[in-house]
């Protein structure tokens, strides 16, 4: 695959853009083992094998990916949109390539898999491969996320009894029910769900009478949001962090 074209791919431009970069020799690139440095290539037309390929562009490194796949620690304050209406997007903490990583669609760049609300933080992930957002987004395939909720009021067995048994929502006539809840204190609920409907959780914590006042998503899947990362920080997933969303 010519270099022009690997980056193009990766997001880097057009191919005209690319093959601009490459000859002023912002482009390094490094092939054999991980600990071999990056050398600089003029030719925009060489060929090189792009599974496994890194790079450097402008000084930063880049490995190849087809596909891309990634979690975001969501901060508060940032809006799961390209184009917000208040609050800054969580698209602007992610790097230029990743936003402009072409697609066939009409969208480029990576996508988030199902929304936050603005004021919610937590495990959130992006991509730009069809299949696998529409793997993680379809109800059919009830993949469980989890929230830890801080409520206003104390809760009761009776709450979560009835958060397990089903709430009817105002706009849906069929109750909903929460896969697994849990009251890991007064004031703090672990709630896990299979489906998404717009602020579902409020409305749900609404229903049986209580008042969400902070909410965290920690795990999609078996995938849980790690320690060390900072909210606004993102990071690839691996191989081993897909199978534990998709089973």
């Amino acid at each position: 695959m010519q270099l022009q074209d690997i980056l193009y791919s990766q997001g880097f431009g057009t191919r005209r853009v690319c093959a601009g970069l490459i000859q002023q020799g912002h482009v390094q690139v490094c092939e054999g083992n991980d600990a071999s440095e990056p050398v600089e290539c003029t030719q925009a037309a060489m060929d090189f094998e792009a599974d496994g390929l890194r790079f450097r562009v402008q000084g930063e490194d880049w490995a190849y990916h087809e596909k891309a796949y990634l979690m975001l620690h969501k901060p508060a304050g940032t809006e799961c949109s390209q184009k917000p209406s208040t609050w800054p997007s969580i698209y602007t903490l992610l790097p230029s390539p990743l936003r402009l990583r072409p697609n066939k669609g009409a969208v480029q760049g990576v996508q988030a898999i199902g929304r936050l609300d603005q004021d919610t933080t937590g495990l959130l992930l992006l991509s730009d491969d069809g299949k696998f957002i529409h793997r993680m987004s379809s109800p059919r395939h009830h993949v469980p996320k989890v929230y830890e909720v801080t409520l206003k009021h104390a809760l009761d067995d009776q709450q979560v009894q009835r958060l397990l048994a089903g709430v009817v929502l105002d706009d849906d006539p069929k109750p909903v029910r929460a896969a697994a809840c849990e009251a890991v204190d007064s004031h703090h609920l672990r709630l896990t769900l299979t489906e998404g409907k717009y602020h579902q959780v409020k409305r749900m914590l609404a229903a049986v009478g209580n008042r969400v006042e902070g909410l965290h998503r920690s795990q999609i899947g078996g995938l849980t949001l790690p320690a060390d990362l900072a909210p606004g920080q993102w990071r690839w997933l691996t191989e081993a962090d897909l199978g534990l969303i998709t089973g």
